[in-house]
């Protein structure tokens, strides 16, 4: 598998999936030397979806994926296991030792279900690339389980339920927020906040939809019932302010801006998916 993740030409996030080009993001000049380099660059691809990674944490920085919805197919994760890519360092990547005991999830950032569609073969390559470490960070069970219904593992699907998408073509990006204050858990420190971005065409012209997601991790160290998290909509200013990532300016004026969200900071609450204002 390593080498066809290093051969395959046809692999990664596509800018021009969507009706408009949707590049994916790039670091701000303060965090580029942060960024780990592979082949040259600091984008590594798979099927349907790139990312990048951030040395210290070694989680990915982002994560940039997209989605087919018209061709969709339900394949089973049986037998699939989490593995790490081999094409960079051992150490450079997060693996089974965090997550063993305890109610950490191993929470894909580009979600399984959104990355199999196309042709079997790709679904199928696919599906298994999204179990690679590189796609995972550490999620409390009870909000990166869409089972149970949370908004956060629902915003790809509430978005299909309540919106005539263009084609049902849907580009997606998502990755932790690194706070310096993150809790440190065997020797990892864990992100406590995610965000994610919705990019897709209405019309022909481009909509983006930026969430923000707040948990607490005081839990990971108890067996006791969880402090709630909050999911959040806030405007791209925002997320560039808590990332340290650039988004590219179309996708800046296809965005809410701050004005139109009802909370202080740019942001706004959103305690079901009836609330988000696509």
């Amino acid at each position: 598998m390593t080498q066809r993740l290093g051969m395959d030409a046809d692999l990664g996030y596509d800018p021009n999936f969507l009706s408009i080009e949707v590049a994916a993001p790039t670091a701000q000049e303060s965090i580029r030397g942060d960024v780990l380099l592979w082949d040259g660059g600091a984008i590594l691809p798979y099927t349907h979806f790139s990312l990048a990674m951030i040395v210290a944490r070694r989680f990915a920085y982002w994560v940039a994926w997209n989605i087919d919805g018209g061709a969709l197919k339900k394949l089973s994760r049986a037998k699939l296991a989490f593995m790490k890519d081999e094409r960079i360092p051992p150490d450079a990547q997060t693996g089974n030792e965090l997550y063993s005991g305890n109610r950490l999830d191993r929470g894909h950032l580009a979600r399984r279900s959104d990355l199999i569609w196309g042709a079997l073969e790709k679904a199928q390559m696919a599906n298994s690339d999204s179990f690679y470490y590189t796609n995972i960070a550490p999620q409390m069970d009870d909000f990166n389980q869409s089972s149970q219904q949370g908004v956060w593992g629902r915003l790809e699907d509430a978005l299909y339920e309540d919106v005539e998408v263009d084609d049902l073509r849907v580009s997606v990006m998502a990755g932790p927020v690194f706070l310096d204050d993150d809790q440190v858990y065997r020797g990892v420190r864990v992100p406590r906040e995610y965000w994610k971005i919705l990019a897709y065409s209405l019309n022909d012209q481009l909509s983006v939809r930026a969430f923000l997601l707040t948990q607490d991790l005081d839990a990971v160290r108890s067996v006791t019932a969880l402090d709630e998290f909050r999911v959040y909509q806030v405007d791209l200013f925002k997320l560039e302010e808590r990332t340290g990532l650039l988004f590219p300016a179309v996708m800046h004026s296809a965005g809410v801006g701050a004005a139109e969200l009802l909370d202080a900071g740019a942001r706004t609450a959103v305690d079901q998916t009836s609330g988000i204002r696509w």
